[in-house]
């Protein structure tokens, strides 16, 4: 990236050549490429990905407790990492079932909070 010096206006020109992944601009801006490692996921990685979504989605319409807080928080990491790397790790998944398990009565009244379980479990291998 080619900066230039401010012209007599008080504004700075910038020029950019190439450029490639995800970009924003301003306070508070917020960038997220999902071009990438997301098109390679395999089947369980990409059905997890679906389930995660919707649980947390599910979750908004619960009360909110220490325990579903952190669950939220472990769905939102998984799916950042899926979506990142193409995969979650197994610390990663080890962490969202401990989230399941401490927030399990949220979790067995929502509709897709076995679906995460199972998933989490067929990718650990347990």
């Amino acid at each position: 990236m080619d900066e230039q010096q401010p012209t007599s206006g008080g504004t700075q020109n910038v020029n950019i050549g190439t450029a490639k992944g995800a970009f924003a601009f301003g306070a508070g801006s917020v960038a997220n490429n999902y071009e990438g490692p997301q098109q390679q996921l395999s089947t369980e990685q990409r059905e997890l990905l679906e389930v995660v979504g919707k649980l947390r989605e599910e979750l908004r319409a619960f009360r909110s407790t220490p325990e579903t807080d952190e669950l939220t928080r472990q769905l939102t990491d998984t799916r950042d990492e899926i979506q990142n790397t193409g995969q979650a790790s197994p610390g990663r998944l080890t962490r969202l079932r401990t989230a399941l398990q401490d927030a399990a009565t949220a979790v067995g009244m929502a509709a897709s909070g076995a679906a995460v379980a199972q998933a989490v479990s067929a990718l650990l291998g347990r």
